[in-house]
């Protein structure tokens, strides 16, 4: 998914002298408090992590060791590099004194939609008025009436009703559906809210999608040939 996305950071955690005698899991205790909340400092969602404590004493001499086997294989790796993880400095504090620094070296999964992108999320209800979705089991998405393409009309059913293309009657969106929708805004103090939309292209339900347009079902197989 678009949004989402891994980054490296370099963190300085404070940990109570009560927890020093295991400080690996103090350190992941408090990362653990930031998961699922929108965080600046990374400007996204915390949705997974996995923390190094760095070694001060043998820092300088891993960095040798770490430039040499970078500078070994650079050539072999060029391509990857260009797409090697964002690195972040970041501090949290969870406390004053007597708490001490640990420098951490963590890698992060971050949730960090940005207007345009493209998302996929799971219909959970509708109406003639919107369309609300959640993206990943978590992060909800509404879809207003005028951010439904015109070629869908609402046909109300006992169990809810369904949007129904007009000029293909394979193509409908109701609940439980798995549609694609262009991302309008987000509004990080609610934890990622999404205003989406239909109107672009490549938007509508993956399902139909998948079958009729040729970008995203090339995308797919992309996607799973990588996987292979």
């Amino acid at each position: 998914m678009e949004a989402l996305r891994e980054v490296e950071a370099e963190l300085t955690v404070y940990v109570h002298p009560s927890n020093a005698a295991d400080v690996p899991r103090a350190v992941s205790r408090q990362l653990s408090g930031l998961l699922f909340s929108y965080e600046e400092r990374f400007d996204g969602v915390l949705l997974a992590h996995e923390a190094q404590l760095v070694d001060e004493d043998n820092k300088e001499n891993a960095t040798k060791e770490k430039d040499k086997k970078e500078a070994k294989i650079e050539e072999e790796t060029e391509a990857k590099s260009k797409k090697k993880p964002k690195i972040l400095k970041a501090k949290i504090l969870n406390g004053l004194v007597p708490f001490f620094g640990v420098r951490v070296h963590a890698n992060l999964l971050l949730f960090s939609p940005q207007p345009g992108m493209l998302l996929e999320g799971k219909v959970e209800m509708l109406g003639k008025e919107s369309i609300h979705a959640v993206v990943l089991g978590v992060f909800s998405v509404a879809i207003m009436s005028d951010d439904i393409h015109e070629k869908f009309r609402f046909k109300r059913k006992s169990h809810g009703g369904r949007f129904l293309s007009r000029s293909d009657r394979e193509h409908f969106i109701k609940r439980g559906t798995m549609i694609r929708f262009s991302v309008k805004s987000v509004d990080t103090e609610m934890n990622c809210h999404i205003t989406g939309s239909l109107i672009p292209p490549h938007t509508g339900s993956m399902r139909w999608l998948s079958v009729h347009d040729a970008e995203y079902a090339s995308e797919i197989s992309r996607n799973v040939c990588w996987i292979v």
